[in-house]
């Protein structure tokens, strides 16, 4: 390992994927000098070339070896193994600083560099990479999940803000449900578009994500700002920004929208439309029942409406 320099770290990067190449240059942009990084694939090292450019692409052994700060960006089911067997070859360094990227795992998976001296930490950016310098602008004002021993904490937030971040704190045990939420919205959000523009092109729209860019911004916007409010009794208020057919207790409008999806779905295939749109429209109901937006007699009629044509069956809301 390299002589320290006051604020000056040695960095390594293991893994120059998508995450790993952005948050090296970001580190190497805040003062930083990146000694090396690994990288498997043509796809990785050509990502190396043009955010790291200088770095030496080397095993990661040597990674390991040269780096006061190792960086582990890999995919989530190697970095248990990947940190096992580094620790089984003697490589990692008493007060080494061991950062891993995994939203799900907390540090309790860099355990064994954590009993040969080194300092783990957990840090998750919120955000979907691209791999390319675009996301080094994109970092600025990026919630990053930190999770460390109490210790050690300020470094993985002092580390964030550097990069332009914003850290929270999350506990070990939260980390699953964390990544569980954030899993949940963004992946789920390409489904539900795909799902609305093959809707949209049947309904002969021939650019759909045209169409929605505007629409899906400002209901995401909205969506977002409210989360930020609570509501009593059900936490976040996102279900305040909410339009649309239920807020308004339009039951008429739901039923023609199951009919309709119901139609599309006999003759696309796409049997997955009509089912996300029942179970999504009824979380609404049952949000908006809960947020005093509706009434009990309103949310029977608009989950009756859902369960039209032989949909799936619904629960009926207590009266309130």
């Amino acid at each position: 390992m390299s002589e320290r320099r006051p604020g000056r770290l040695g960095v390594g990067v293991v893994g120059a994927g998508r995450v790993g190449a952005v948050l090296g240059s970001a580190l190497r942009a805040a003062g930083h000098a990146v000694v090396g990084v690994s990288a498997i694939s043509e796809a990785s090292r050509e990502r190396a070339a043009a955010l790291l450019p200088g770095v030496p692409v080397i095993e990661v052994a040597q990674v390991v070896e040269r780096a006061e700060l190792v960086l582990l960006t890999v995919p989530d089911d190697a970095l248990a193994p990947l940190v096992d067997g580094i620790a089984q070859v003697g490589g990692w360094q008493p007060g080494q600083i061991v950062v891993h990227t995994s939203g799900r795992q907390g540090v309790a998976v860099l355990a064994p560099a954590l009993r040969s001296g080194a300092i783990p930490l957990a840090i998750h950016p919120a955000m979907s990479f691209t791999g390319t310098s675009l996301d080094l602008a994109r970092l600025e004002g990026t919630t990053f999940a930190v999770t460390a021993p109490a210790a050690v904490l300020p470094i993985g937030q002092a580390l964030v803000v550097e990069v332009g971040g914003e850290p929270v704190v999350v506990d070990e045990a939260a980390r699953p449900l964390y990544d569980a939420a954030l899993a949940h919205g963004a992946d789920h959000l390409v489904t539900l578009v795909a799902q609305v523009a093959q809707a949209l092109e049947a309904a002969g729209v021939e650019r759909p994500g045209r169409m929605l860019a505007p629409l899906l911004s400002a209901a995401l916007d909205g969506a977002t700002r409210a989360a930020d409010t609570r509501v009593e009794g059900e936490g976040p208020g996102a279900i305040a920004a909410l339009g649309g057919a239920v807020p308004r207790g339009d039951a008429q409008t739901l039923r023609a929208h199951v009919d309709a999806l119901a139609a599309f779905a006999a003759g696309s295939g796409a049997t997955d439309a009509p089912t996300s749109y029942a179970d999504l429209a009824r979380a609404s109901v049952r949000r908006g029942l809960a947020a005093h937006r509706l009434d009990a007699p309103a949310a029977r009629a608009l989950l009756d409406a859902l369960a039209a044509n032989g949909g799936p069956g619904v629960d009926t809301p207590p009266d309130r």
